[in-house]
């Protein structure tokens, strides 16, 4: 290939004119002296603009503190409703089943008749003992006629004494199988007796365990009877507490369906070592008021012996360890400025807690909109309308 042709084979890059390159220099001098103469502009007269002034003290809401000696709680403890009694029915001897007339739910009276076996085979016996107790006296009048009549003979000397003393010995024996006969009808009539079980007071069958024509071994149970006529709760209680009630006394109890008086039958005075309480005993004044098994409450007030003083929970932040944090107004050369304090929480009820800590009386706590506020702040402190209310409790 000739150097010809090499050369129309390459593309030639165009190389830039001394025109266009004094028209990007002239371009180029106009923007800087755009921004130059903006610059000049928008400089003040006066100089850089200097923050020589404090912000604005943020407007908080605040408490005055006013401390307690103690703090008096009032603590609720439960207790379970049960009946007083609470039996399981069966019969003493076995057999088989001929009635049952109770079920689960019923509600019976005293003495009422809640089963019985089949005692057909007792009575057959009693009606047996029965005729040996006719036989038996039968007898005895026999030998009460022969003792008679060999008594007469012997007054006119036809029969010796011995004949006499026999009789008054038959006569004896036949009065004995009369007292046997009747001894064994009288357990015939008991056996035939608790053959058939009665409602020993009233209550409610909760269990049934058998049914009719089923074999019962003696002593199982048949029924579990509970008396829903009489209710007591029991309920632990601290001794401090306890040694506060009065037995004999009547108090009210809280339940699911409201207020239920009770009366204070006895304190056992005897810790629990698992529940480290002492249990108490209320006979419920009311059965229909509440139900067996319902959860019944005491409301008691305990005081404790603790400086502090109650806040708003808006009033605290969270801190280390345990602790929580809240900040105090406090007046520095002049200014209010925010100061944080750590405290204690004892107790917490509701939108309220009970603290200890770095507070003092007179104290103005701020008790709200801790989110904006640093340690140092400077702030304008107004006391809220609802402050002392929830100082105070």
């Amino acid at each position: 290939m000739s150097v010809s042709e090499h050369d129309h084979g390459e593309v030639r890059e165009p190389k830039p004119s001394f025109i266009k390159g004094l028209l990007f220099l002239f371009v180029l001098l106009i923007v800087v002296a755009g921004l130059a103469i903006f610059v000049l502009t928008q400089r003040s007269s006066e100089g850089p603009l200097i923050i020589s002034e404090d912000p604005t003290p943020l407007s908080v809401d605040v408490m005055t503190a006013s401390l307690q000696q103690s703090l008096d709680l009032d603590e609720k403890f439960t207790g379970l409703v049960a009946a007083k009694r609470t039996s399981e029915l069966g019969f003493s001897a076995g057999g088989r089943i001929a009635r049952m007339n109770a079920d689960v739910g019923d509600r019976v009276v005293t003495g009422q008749s809640l089963a019985t076996l089949d005692t057909r085979g007792l009575r057959s016996q009693l009606n047996s003992a029965e005729a040996q107790i006719a036989e038996a006296v039968a007898n005895h009048a026999l030998a009460m006629s022969t003792v008679e009549r060999q008594n007469a003979l012997l007054a006119k000397g036809h029969v010796a004494q011995q004949r006499v003393d026999e009789a008054v010995a038959q006569a004896t024996t036949a009065r004995a199988r009369i007292d046997a006969a009747r001894a064994q009808a009288d357990t015939l009539r008991v056996q035939i007796d608790l053959s058939s079980i009665t409602a020993p007071y009233a209550g409610v069958i909760t269990r049934r365990n058998f049914d009719e024509g089923a074999i019962a071994s003696p002593g199982a149970p048949v029924f579990e009877l509970v008396e829903s006529s009489a209710l007591e709760a029991r309920i632990g209680l601290p001794s401090s507490l306890a040694a506060e009630l009065v037995v004999g006394d009547t108090y009210e109890l809280l339940g699911d369906r409201g207020p239920v008086a009770a009366t204070l039958r006895s304190v056992t005075g005897i810790i629990d070592s698992s529940q480290r309480t002492v249990t108490t005993v209320f006979d419920i004044l009311d059965s229909d008021a509440v139900s067996t098994g319902a959860v019944v409450r005491l409301e008691m007030q305990r005081s404790v012996s603790e400086l502090g003083l109650w806040v708003p929970v808006s009033a605290l932040s969270e801190g280390q360890r345990g602790l929580w944090s809240l900040y105090i107004a406090k007046q520095e050369e002049g200014a209010w400025r925010a100061r944080p304090g750590l405290v204690e929480v004892i107790q917490s009820e509701g939108e309220r807690a009970y603290v200890r800590g770095a507070v003092s009386d007179g104290d103005r706590i701020i008790i709200d909109g801790l989110q904006r506020i640093t340690p140092g702040q400077a702030i304008h402190p107004k006391l809220a309308p609802t402050a002392t209310t929830a100082n105070e409790g």
